[in-house]
């Protein structure tokens, strides 16, 4: 399986993916840990992947994605944005709607 094969598996399987440095009990960059903690704030239920520990993931999901840092957060299949775009979504309250949508939860 290709590397872009592995991302869409993982995409598929949860309907909320980030990846990140490190993971959200022990992140590895303070935008990779702000970005798991605003994803717990809204109750998600999450799956993570470590870029650091998967060169291969990590260079896959710049090419996949075309978007160059990390961390990138993945709804419904579906690139949100890293951590500065999380962070203005979940000021506006947008995150938390998502999140809830994507869990078939009422906003």
């Amino acid at each position: 399986m290709n590397v872009q094969d592995k991302i869409r598996e993982q995409l598929g399987k949860d309907k909320i993916v980030l990846y990140m440095k490190g993971n959200p009990q022990v992140p590895q960059c303070g935008f990779s840990a702000k970005a798991s903690q605003m994803l717990s704030s809204c109750g998600a239920k999450f799956a993570s992947y470590d870029v650091l520990s998967d060169p291969e993931l990590r260079q896959g999901l710049k090419d996949f994605s075309h978007w160059p840092t990390f961390p990138q957060l993945y709804i419904g299949g579906e690139l949100v944005g890293g951590c500065d775009i999380m962070t203005e979504l979940y000021q506006k309250g947008e995150l938390q709607q998502l999140v809830a949508k994507a869990q078939g939860q009422a906003a």
